[in-house]
């Protein structure tokens, strides 16, 4: 029995056991659920943070990139930064007409309780002032002990560009400290994941005892609603882009892109599909650098699909555990999901593993996770068939402007 499939049975165990379990079930299960979370909780800082470094450094570092290498990251961070926008202007009032009893949603938040600000929050001007002038840390460390995310992420990044610039017998070694790091802790993150279905469990009957049916409701909202925004995200930007960038007919485009996200789509994986796009984007006629360079590190880092599935994914939580979003916690929310994309881990469901950051950045708990991992196969399909267009969309673009 695959992963996926143990999974799903432990949420739907779950489900049922805590609509019918007296509470006593529930609090005896709620620190195993707690205890599963934390162990993933304990991976985000190092692993976020040195693939960050490694891919952000890479990219920066490589001199064969050129102007190719800066027009695919403008172009990547545009289509990130756009995707999680929109997909927060639009889940957001469709989550909110998802029914979850007040009472309930409050109940949950003692299992997982975000910490409070220990400063008011000022209104008006002043508050997005605050916020701009706490996305840089004055002691990184600090912002480590508070478990404020994004800060760390904005110093990861802004390492990683000073790191590039190092010379090349000096940076070199960092980088493959760094990226043994990184590889480290996606092991790591692959052995608790053998553990999601009990997780999951532990996560599901305490939720279901408290939200009751609605829990069931609201999950399945949030399946079609980040599958279907996915699905429009890809048709409104990646197609007209790898399109009319890449000067092809949509018919065309959807041909040269149709092999790979046949691999994705039943993978769940960019790396599988990445032999599919080198072989499609060779025989297209695009340049070496683009084939051989950026092909197979967009594969690697570059994930649309998951700016529009953490985007959601947040707003759900939001949603089941009774939080309102601040307008300044949605603009955290958007930044710290175009950071967080590029450290992405490579495995199913890396996406939401990487969606601590921007649950922290808005003070979301962080225990709905499980429920997301235990739901993530269907959305997780689309995600990684869209993160696969939206490589290709690039070096179509990429491959007709260096022309």
């Amino acid at each position: 029995m695959s992963l996926t499939v143990r999974v799903l049975v432990g949420l739907v165990a779950g489900f049922l056991i805590g609509l019918v379990a007296p509470a006593s079930v529930a609090a005896v299960l709620a620190p195993v659920g707690a205890l599963f979370i934390n162990l993933i909780r304990v991976t985000v800082f190092p692993l976020v943070v040195s693939m960050l470094v490694a891919s952000i450094g890479a990219i920066a570092s490589s001199r064969a990139l050129g102007r190719a290498g800066v027009r695919a990251i403008v172009m990547a961070v545009t289509l990130l930064a756009v995707a999680a926008t929109a997909s927060a202007l639009v889940a957001a009032p469709v989550l909110a007409r998802v029914q979850i009893d007040r009472a309930a949603a409050q109940a949950l938040q003692p299992s997982a309780p975000t910490a409070p600000s220990a400063h008011p929050a000022p209104a008006g001007d002043s508050r997005a002032a605050q916020w701009l002038v706490d996305l840089v840390p004055a002691n990184v460390f600090r912002s480590v002990a508070d478990d404020a995310m994004l800060p760390v992420v904005v110093f990861a990044v802004l390492f990683a560009l000073a790191l590039a610039r190092v010379r090349d017998e000096r940076r070199t070694p960092v980088l493959h400290v760094v990226e043994g790091i990184a590889e480290a802790m996606q092991r790591l993150v692959s052995a608790i994941l053998d553990l999601a279905p009990y997780g999951v469990f532990a996560l599901a009957v305490p939720l279901a005892a408290r939200l009751g049916v609605a829990a069931a409701g609201a999950v399945a909202a949030y399946i079609v609603l980040v599958v279907s925004l996915t699905v429009v995200a890809s048709l409104v930007l990646l197609y007209p882009l790898g399109s009319v960038g890449g000067r092809m007919t949509p018919g065309a485009f959807a041909s040269f892109c149709a092999p790979a996200q046949a691999v994705a789509f039943s993978s769940r994986s960019s790396l599988a599909a990445l032999p599919a796009m080198i072989e499609t984007a060779e025989q297209s006629g695009v340049p070496p650098v683009v084939a051989g360079f950026i092909v197979p590190l967009a594969a690697s880092v570059f994930r649309f699909g998951a700016a529009i599935a953490q985007t959601v994914g947040v707003l759900f939580l939001a949603r089941l555990y009774g939080v309102t979003l601040s307008p300044s916690q949605l603009a955290s929310v958007v930044v710290a999901v175009v950071f967080t994309t590029f450290a992405v881990p490579g495995i199913p469901g890396g996406s939401i593993i990487a969606m601590v950051p921007v649950l922290r950045a808005a003070d979301v708990p962080v225990d709905g996770i499980g429920i997301l991992l235990a739901v993530d196969a269907i959305p997780d399909m689309f995600r990684t068939t869209a993160n696969v267009t939206g490589t290709l969309a690039v070096a179509a673009a990429l491959s007709i402007r260096r022309e």
